[in-house]
């Protein structure tokens, strides 16, 4: 199944080839860290190196393997005195501006600028449409810094054409809890791609951070850059598999007739769990302690209170939905499953415009088998219209994706820490992060 990635917060600017290219064979996980890196190294010529991330405080790929070095932070915490105070010096026809996202016009701006501009497939046949409730729940967590929400827009117009943001964020890293920035959505308009000012934002949301006496981050691409500390893999598990193939996000098997691949897809019409219901208000404090309980065994996962997972996880119509488990006969809360929607601009096709994608983010199994607590949250997906399930390899996630007929995608999901280093690449199964 080769099917489309679209993975998240790819680095416009930082152009590096997927090391993984589209023959990824399912052991590629496997595949040290340390030959990726030698290949992305051999593979680019010394002008196109990673001149920027060379100059981070970032795992480099020359360190690999290096065991003298510490796990933490690469570069102390400095004084906040000796912050920078002005911002980074753009390009003389742009002006940074902070976007409220609160406001709902400028909400549609961000709207705008990333339905048209942010990711896309290699083959430019879908885009991500994140919708502004989405990027409402993403960028106004509890605790969120209006500053580190940054635009540039054109001095002249008015026009907004770049973006990036940061969210605050508890994660832990082995036993260490650490406060960290969640960067995401860098986005620049498609005809700015040459003005190089993925650096100067990068830089200029890093500044900002650290005013808040912030030192780590956590982000995502799609690209290798210096050093992943994990890669993973997004898995598709067809819902409505002919239009998938109609819009050619799947293709159809070989010796299969569109009746019998419809037929193998077919999902009961309703769950089979007793006791499985949609998550309310008066489940967040059970909801917490599963998902805490749970999250321990990964190596780096976030640390969730009540009002985390209040803000990410009760359900919100067209952007999240959580579903539990309560046992009918003792009302214990046993299971947990959730997913978030980000559908799909289809490019180009005369039938559809939108591909609706539901995401699985953090699942909780410990009375339900996984496999069946995840197939019910596939059929009620499938009851809610959407065309596909995506599922990373993190988590216990792997245990499930075969027999539930998820089939791998052909791109990759680099994680990354900023000034932070771990001595070992984690496996996704060691994993206990889904960034949005």
């Amino acid at each position: 199944m080769a099917d489309h990635d679209l993975n998240s917060n790819s680095l416009p600017e930082n152009q590096a080839p997927n090391a993984d290219g589209n023959s990824a064979s399912e052991n590629e996980s496997d595949v040290s860290i340390d030959s990726l890196a030698k290949q992305v190294q051999e593979s680019l010529s010394l002008a196109k190196r990673h001149k920027f991330w060379e100059t981070q405080p970032v795992g480099q790929f020359k360190d690999l393997g290096d065991s003298s070095l510490p796990e933490g932070p690469i570069e102390p915490a400095s004084p906040l005195s000796e912050v920078k105070q002005e911002p980074y010096n753009l390009p003389s026809p742009y002006e940074w501006i902070t976007c409220d996202m609160e406001s709902t016009e400028m909400c549609t701006e961000v709207y705008n600028l990333l339905s048209n501009n942010y990711v896309e497939d290699d083959e430019n046949m879908f885009r991500f449409n994140y919708s502004k409730e989405f990027l409402h729940w993403a960028l106004c967590p509890p605790g969120h810094y209006k500053s580190w929400h940054i635009g540039v827009r054109v001095k002249s117009s008015k026009k907004l054409v770049a973006f990036i943001t940061g969210v605050p964020a508890r994660l832990r890293v082995r036993d260490s809890i650490v406060q960290m920035a969640e960067i995401n959505f860098l986005c620049v308009h498609k005809k700015l791609r040459t003005k190089r000012l993925a650096p100067v934002m990068i830089k200029e949301v890093t500044r900002r951070v650290h005013l808040e006496d912030i030192w780590q981050a956590a982000y995502t691409a799609g690209v290798v850059l210096p050093t992943p500390i994990s890669t993973c893999q997004y898995w598709h598990r067809s819902l409505n598999p002919k239009k998938l193939i109609d819009v050619g996000f799947s293709r159809l098997g070989a010796r299969m007739t569109m009746s019998r691949t419809i037929k193998l897809y077919k999902l009961p019409e309703s769950t089979v769990t007793p006791g499985f219901r949609k998550m309310e208000l008066r489940d967040v404090p059970a909801v917490t302690r599963l998902l805490r309980n749970y999250l321990m065994q990964f190596l780096v996962a976030p640390d969730l209170d009540e009002t985390d997972v209040e803000h990410w996880l009760l359900p919100k119509e067209d952007v999240v939905d959580s579903f539990l488990v309560e046992c009918p006969e003792t009302h214990k809360i046993t299971d947990f499953c959730s997913f978030y929607t980000l559908p799909s601009s289809i490019l180009g096709n005369a039938n559809h415009s939108i591909l609706k994608a539901a995401y699985s983010y953090y699942n909780v199994s410990t009375k339900t088998p996984l496999l069946q607590l995840i197939n019910d949250a596939l059929i009620v997906a499938k009851q809610k219209d959407y065309d596909v399930f995506n599922a990373l390899d993190v988590m216990q996630n792997e245990s499930f994706l075969k027999e539930l007929k998820f089939g791998p995608g052909d791109g990759k999901l680099h994680y990354y820490l900023y000034n932070y280093r771990l001595k070992h690449v984690l496996r996704p199964s060691e994993l206990g992060l889904v960034l949005l």
